[in-house]
């Protein structure tokens, strides 16, 4: 019997919000074992889920002998200490006396602060802050391990492996796909024909066809594994929209044509004062703020979107002094569910101008200028 999409959608969306608000009740990095009750802890689980982390913390709950577990999967450490590398399950680090997390590793002693492993000088036993809060009796490490970003992207980069190969094979056996690949060649003639030509131009698309195939569905995957109960935020890491705006930068600087550097750097048809002053202006333009507009923009709205979302789920705690609680509860739901059916629009949205806006930038070094 077929079942009509539109409850299947609704029902996704309210699954999903529904395993945040489990996630958002009963887990959490914060002082009341795991529990959350006040503004400060909300706070705080809020800034822990938009930070990356070394483990995935699906939710908690109290055991019949009053003590709090948590449930979730550890990842592996991989860091290179004074006395070389370490590398072990990041489920060994346990809370010492002082509250902090440290594990000794082949006569080391690492400690976990804020998400961030340090190394204890010798002799120390636990770490010590000065008024600004830094160690000051410990350094960092050099960090390789498998957090929960690096996990999103393999995990996100084996999706489209497995998607585009299921893609290629069905085109082997005839014209229209099948499958998965029925599902992915709308989307993908939707980037040639839509972003790809328009931009960059019929002579030179294919061109750049693999890069924008590539970022394309891989912020957009991302994107929607970021409104999972698992705490994703891979985009909302301005290290990774870091890396995405240089392989833009790299791609467009390299493959400029020589009339692109040409009118970059002596623009003609201008008088020949003013020519250095276009040339700093055009190279400062090209070289920090079109990268910087590419960072910036995916980083802040999908930050911005993890925030509101956790937000109203924490109006269910705000608001239970002036409601009942399934009151309060319920005004939190639909507006949380509300602003996730609007997530995933933006989590397609953003892929989108973030893929448009590479292939404007790769189209304006490429173009050939006419002269007359």
């Amino acid at each position: 019997m077929m079942i009509a999409k539109k409850p299947i959608y609704f029902l996704t969306v309210l699954a999903i919000v529904f395993s945040s608000f489990t996630a958002f009740a009963g887990g959490g990095d914060t002082s009341n074992g795991g529990q959350i009750n006040t503004r400060e802890q909300i706070d705080g689980y809020i800034k822990h889920h938009l930070a990356d982390s070394h483990d995935f913390t699906l939710f908690s709950y109290t055991n019949d002998a009053g003590e709090r577990k948590h449930v979730g999967f550890p990842l592996p450490v991989i860091v290179w200490t004074s006395q070389g590398l370490k590398t072990f399950m990041s489920s060994e680090f346990h809370h010492n006396d002082d509250g902090h997390v440290v594990v000794e590793k082949g006569g080391v002693k690492l400690v976990k602060i804020h998400s961030k492993i340090y190394e204890l000088n010798e002799g120390e036993t636990a770490v010590s802050f000065d008024e600004a809060h830094h160690a000051t009796n410990a350094s960092k490490v050099l960090d390789f391990s498998i957090t929960k970003s690096v996990f999103g992207m393999l995990f996100a980069g084996l999706l489209m492996l497995l998607g585009f190969g299921s893609l290629a094979k069905s085109y082997k056996k005839g014209a229209i796909p099948t499958g998965v690949g029925r599902v992915l060649e709308p989307l993908v003639l939707y980037v040639r024909d839509e972003i790809a030509r328009p931009n960059i131009g019929e002579k030179k698309y294919m061109k750049f066809m693999p890069y924008l195939l590539t970022v394309f569905f891989f912020i957009w995957i991302l994107n929607l594994l970021g409104l999972t109960p698992f705490g994703f935020n891979v985009t909302g890491q301005i290290a990774v929209t870091v890396c995405l705006a240089v392989f833009t930068l790299v791609i467009y600087l390299t493959n400029g044509s020589k009339d692109f550097w040409a009118h970059t750097l002596w623009m003609p048809g201008v008088p020949v004062i003013l020519r250095p002053i276009l040339a700093v202006i055009e190279l400062i333009g090209f070289l920090l703020i079109k990268p910087f507009s590419l960072l910036v923009r995916l980083f802040a709205n999908i930050t911005a979107g993890h925030f509101v979302v956790m937000s109203l789920i924490a109006l269910m705690i705000t608001l239970k002094k002036d409601f009942t609680v399934y009151g309060s509860t319920s005004i939190s739901l639909l507006l949380a569910l509300f602003i996730t059916v609007i997530e995933i629009l933006v989590a397609f949205l953003q892929a989108f101008i973030f893929t448009m806006l590479s292939s404007l930038f790769i189209g304006m070094a490429v173009e050939e200028h006419e002269h007359h």
